[in-house]
């Protein structure tokens, strides 16, 4: 039976965004005031564009209260506590000094929870959406050890510098199998890692992909680290996600803010996994970040509160808050505000 289309306007309702206004149509044509009716408007040659919601929402009307699972069931880890969940491995040390870390990934297809009464058949790395968190330093050797549990082909595919039959492009692993990756870890950045088996967009969009932190040898300064992987769920398979997230849950950061102290140091790894849409953006409210795009350069490029990022891209972004009160941090492009990329930063003293 053909599965019934998933319009994104529905999604809302599911979301149960209450409150969100929606703004007159943009034109065209630009005119020095706008004719009330459709009638004056066709009369002038104008067409009208869609009707986008306004950039932003009244946090005075967020009521997503009791529609957000408080974790990807069965996953063992909610979207909470993996924000600051790293992975280091088992640490194995050899006769020279150098440090292994040893880690296990494996592949297990199983239906995830991603919204009220609402679940998603996904291909997952050790059962969550997005992947573990990996964190090593430079220099260190990493070893993985995979496991597809699948019943189709996967691989593992990492961004940075290894040799190329460590690449997880053209050692297909077939349902069942086992594969080693062992590679030392460089440069020190941000680094995203997805199944590479076509068709891609549906390996990736399903939920094969996560981050890999290598920290420079000396460390950079004190502060409260932050995963945020963006991504996407389209529920349908119809090649437009209906859902937008960080970590996992749409809006689940708006229900469950994030505490943070004033005048703390934060320091955001942002990665955008996002799949079918071009872009995904970070905007900050009422406050300005340094961004360290790909985290390979220890001094920043811009100090801004918006930030653009093609799939695959990814940076770190450090702040602090000076006042206390309730934040917003969502995507740029409202849409995806609305549809579950948005999340609130509750600073206190």
């Amino acid at each position: 039976m053909k599965s019934k289309k998933i319009h994104r306007r529905d999604i809302i309702k599911i979301l149960g965004t209450a409150g969100i206004a929606l703004a007159s149509a943009p034109f065209i044509n630009q005119v020095n005031s706008i004719p009330e009716n459709l009638d004056s408007m066709k009369s002038l040659g104008l067409k009208p564009i869609g009707t986008p919601p306004m950039h932003g929402i009244d946090p005075r009307n967020i009521s997503f209260k009791n529609n957000v699972p408080p974790r990807q069931n069965p996953g063992f880890m909610s979207p909470m506590e993996f924000l600051t969940h790293f992975d280091y491995g088992t640490i194995i040390t050899d006769l020279d000094g150098k440090i292994k870390r040893e880690f296990n990934l494996n592949v297990i297809p199983q239906e995830i929870t991603i919204a009220h009464n609402l679940s998603y058949s996904a291909w997952t790395f050790n059962g969550i959406v997005p992947g573990p968190t990996l964190r090593a330093t430079v220099g260190d050797i990493i070893k993985i050890n995979f496991g597809n549990g699948d019943s189709h082909s996967h691989t593992l595919h990492f961004h940075g510098v290894h040799p190329a039959d460590m690449d997880g492009v053209f050692e297909i692993i077939p349902p069942g199998g086992n594969f080693t990756y062992e590679f030392t870890a460089e440069p020190f950045g941000l680094f995203p890692y997805h199944c590479h088996v076509l068709p891609l967009s549906k390996h990736i969009s399903k939920g094969l992909y996560g981050t890999l932190i290598i920290d420079p040898k000396k460390p950079r300064s004190k502060a409260k680290e932050l995963v945020m992987i963006m991504n996407g769920f389209d529920m349908d398979f119809d090649g437009e996600n209906e859902f937008y997230t960080v970590n996992g849950i749409p809006n689940y950061y708006a229900e469950n803010p994030i505490n943070l102290k004033l005048n703390e140091q934060i320091r955001i790894y942002l990665v955008n996994m996002t799949e079918f849409d071009l872009i995904n953006s970070f905007h900050l409210h009422a406050n300005m970040f340094s961004y360290y795009p790909n985290g390979t350069m220890l001094s920043p490029s811009e100090f801004t509160d918006t930030v653009m990022q093609c799939q695959g891209m990814r940076g770190i972004l450090e702040f602090k808050y000076n006042k206390p009160g309730k934040y917003l941090f969502h995507a740029h492009q409202s849409e995806f505000a609305e549809l579950g990329w948005l999340g609130i930063f509750n600073v206190e003293s």
